[in-house]
């Protein structure tokens, strides 16, 4: 089956899109599910609010759990499209192999690690004695499904890196579409509350998951799950490339644990519950700005992997060019829709006017920053694509650790709401030193693959 974009000849400018839009919609569809989730579980009659902050509160596990999947997937599948550019497909099928071994060796070791430390995770990202019921049942059912989050997650980078991005955005869509159709039935239907959307969603990843096994076991992948031909070495390799965005992930719930502990604290027990939930809304709308933005940097890697490893550099600098300005008009775009759409948004979590007045305020204060977001994602990511992932990794912790920093020193200095302010400033200052970084080092690592045989690239 040929292709559907050939990434080592289609014109840059449509290849870029080809693959950019599929996976933004497949981003978007992932998110809404997410925010349905939110938003059915926000309208649960007597108990919605809590049951929001509950759920909030799972919100950095489940992005944590995700996080391997995307170590090893992203990790896999980058060097994976270096290997195919290179022609050197034997290469190419081990890292399959190793990284389809790794995931299943993850996904179980996840799950029973985290059915046993939930119960103390729960209580250090921010639960309380009133939200804890709600987080426990949530969590309890969400980890039993690890293995298929997990699996469809980091197969998926497999299925689009290789070319297919509507394939890969089926996979995706199978189980948005899922869970979108099962939450109201679960919910209101059986009356199962958060129990209920714990379960749609994980019957939504399993439908994902097994989408995902049937494409690459059948004819139409060039390369599809194999096994054999393991290596320590390889499976180290691919842990490497995949560090980077693993921990850009994995310290974004360290993010969330500071801000809802610092909320907490700082709130007290009259406003602390109030103010996880406002920023629990908070966070569900950027996920509409991130989500996207991932889409467009994250789902045009392999334009850069492949293209890299064939040492066709010209193709690189065009490629990094169209996505930074596709990431910088849709950031454009969303900054200046929120300014009038973030009423309207939180209206589908919440009527209860305390709530939703902070909600407003604290979206319209996250997305200050949101056009300069563009240049840090699409140019870290870059990074990654291209092999540079210390550099990647560097330049996302100096933004994550500024984050934190300001997260716990603003509210210590001024009051808890301060804390909201944390995310435009370090925005607007990692896009400066990741732009600076980028410009500085990006000719000298072009010009050295230039210069390197194809004997020399190695795994």
């Amino acid at each position: 089956m040929r292709k559907e974009n050939d990434l080592g000849r289609d014109p840059i400018g449509r290849l870029v899109l080809r693959l950019a839009v599929p996976t933004m919609i497949a981003q978007f569809v992932n998110i809404l599910y997410s925010i349905i989730d939110r938003m059915y579980i926000g309208n649960i009659p007597d108990i919605g609010d809590l049951a929001l902050a509950g759920v909030g509160i799972c919100g950095p596990i489940v992005t944590l759990l995700s996080s391997f999947g995307t170590l090893v997937g992203l990790g896999g599948s980058i060097l994976m499209a270096m290997r195919q550019g290179e022609g050197n497909e034997k290469r190419a099928r081990q890292l399959m192999s190793n990284s389809f071994l790794m995931l299943l060796v993850f996904a179980a070791v996840l799950t029973i690690s985290f059915l046993l430390l939930k119960d103390r995770l729960l209580m250090w990202f921010g639960a309380s004695e009133v939200t804890f019921e709600y987080a426990n049942t949530y969590m309890t059912i969400y980890t039993a499904g690890t293995f298929f989050a997990l699996m469809s997650l980091g197969l998926n980078y497999f299925i689009t890196c290789q070319g297919f991005s509507t394939v890969g955005m089926a996979t995706v869509l199978t189980g948005a579409v899922t869970n979108i159709v099962l939450d109201p039935v679960f919910i209101f239907g059986l009356n199962m509350g958060v129990a209920g959307a714990a379960i749609a969603t994980v019957i939504a990843q399993t439908a994902s998951c097994l989408f995902a096994v049937l494409f690459l076991t059948g004819k139409k992948a060039p390369i599809g799950i194999c096994f054999g031909n393991y290596s320590g070495k390889t499976m180290l390799k691919i842990i490497a490339v995949g560090f980077s965005p693993f921990m850009i992930l994995a310290t974004d719930s360290a993010i969330i644990l500071v801000t809802n502990t610092v909320l907490q604290k700082y709130g007290g027990a009259g406003q602390g519950d109030l103010l996880i939930s406002g920023a629990t809304i908070v966070q569900s709308y950027m996920m509409l700005i991130s989500g996207p933005l991932l889409g467009i940097s994250g789902g045009t890697q392999a334009i850069l992997s492949y293209n890299y490893g064939a040492r066709q550099t010209e193709r690189v600098k065009k490629a990094e060019w169209s996505i930074l300005r596709m990431g910088i008009i849709f950031t454009t775009i969303m900054f200046l829709l929120t300014r009038v759409a973030a009423p309207y948004f939180v209206m589908i979590f919440t009527r209860q006017e305390e709530l939703a007045g902070l909600a407003v305020w604290g979206i319209r204060v996250f997305t200050l920053g949101v056009i300069p977001m563009s240049f840090q994602y699409v140019l870290v990511d870059g990074l990654t694509a291209l092999g540079r992932t210390k550099t990647a990794l560097c330049l996302s912790l100096f933004r994550k650790t500024g984050y934190v920093l300001l997260t716990l020193a603003l509210p210590a200095a001024l009051t808890a709401k301060a804390a909201f302010y944390a995310e435009p400033i370090m925005d607007v200052t990692a896009a400066a030193v990741s732009t600076t970084t980028f410009l500085l080092v990006i000719g000298r690592h072009l010009r050295q693959r230039e210069q390197e045989g194809v004997t020399g690239s190695g795994l």
